[in-house]
């Protein structure tokens, strides 16, 4: 158990067991898609357990949203609708228009809906109780905002809030390549994305190429900005800082690990060892930035 891409959130005040946490999430577990459905979610256990809908090790808690979703081509969708289309136009002597293609197309997904594969995927959540985070392992905003959405429908008194900074991750990682000092406990990599400020849709990105210091002056005096910037913390964790605060290609350096005698005793080391550097990597990479910056931090 080893996140790979993280989104951070804040927990305000949590005082949920995590015993009670596990009768919460089991009022809404993932069931099978019905008929018509294309897509189902609930909660699935974490670990290795197939019983409980909560991980915990200490006052560190494990939790997973599954999702199970109808595979569904549009290309197969299209193909039905065409021959219901001709059909159509066999019986009332011209072709549909658009609204009824529209009609046309939804009925074709619906009929088919019944027919269709259904795959099944996992999101991980990490939950500190003492500290206040919630850290989603996902590299898609959508499937974060959707964890996040089911995790407050479960938990209606639940109170989430996203984490700024005062300084914006993409000024801060400007200004280090500029020459700014970085925090002793970071240093950086080889991988940076530079875009301009006044087109977004220009970048300029590198991978595993060191810039000099002329690169850097060129791209800044053109007016670009770094949103990605491959950092190493402590010489243990490398990983992939991006302007909106995610933390990408999270990857585990020479750290020794004990050796399990059993899945189960692998599954609980690997949770301890992540959750414990994860604690030091968060606020270390908060106070680079300036620290937590309160007017920006707003509810979910």
């Amino acid at each position: 158990m080893w996140f790979k891409n993280i989104q951070i959130y804040r927990i305000d005040d949590w005082k949920i067991t995590s015993a009670e946490l596990d009768e919460l999430l089991s009022k809404r577990p993932l069931q099978n898609c019905l008929n018509m459905e294309i897509q189902s979610q609930g909660w699935v256990p974490p670990g290795i357990e197939e019983t409980r809908l909560v991980y915990a090790r200490g006052q560190q808690m494990l939790i997973a949203l599954g999702t199970e979703k109808k595979l569904l081509p549009a290309s197969v969708v299209n193909q039905l609708a065409k021959v219901r289309a001709l059909e159509m136009e066999a019986q009332q002597g011209y072709p549909p228009g658009r609204k009824q293609m529209k009609e046309i197309k939804e009925a074709a997904l619906y009929e088919l809906l019944p027919r269709a594969f259904a795959i099944r995927q996992t999101n991980h959540a990490w939950i500190d109780p003492t500290e206040g985070w919630l850290v989603i392992d996902s590299a898609s905003t959508a499937k974060a905002d959707d964890f996040v959405e089911t995790l407050l429908k479960t938990i209606p008194t639940l109170v989430l809030k996203r984490t700024h900074t005062v300084l914006t991750p993409a000024s801060a990682m400007t200004r280090w390549l500029a020459g700014d000092a970085l925090p002793h406990v970071f240093s950086i990599d080889s991988d940076s994305v530079f875009r301009s400020r006044e087109d977004k849709k220009v970048s300029i990105s590198y991978h595993r190429h060191p810039l000099d210091s002329d690169e850097i002056t060129r791209h800044v005096r053109a007016g670009k900005e770094v949103t990605k910037l491959a950092l190493v913390w402590r010489n243990r964790i490398a990983f992939i800082l991006d302007e909106n605060l995610q933390i990408k290609r999270l990857t585990l350096l020479d750290i020794e690990k004990e050796p399990a005698e059993s899945a189960e005793e692998q599954f609980d080391s690997n949770f301890f060892l992540m959750t414990e550097e994860l604690k030091q990597l968060l606020p270390d990479l908060i106070d680079a930035l300036g620290g937590e910056s309160s007017d920006q931090i707003s509810s979910l």
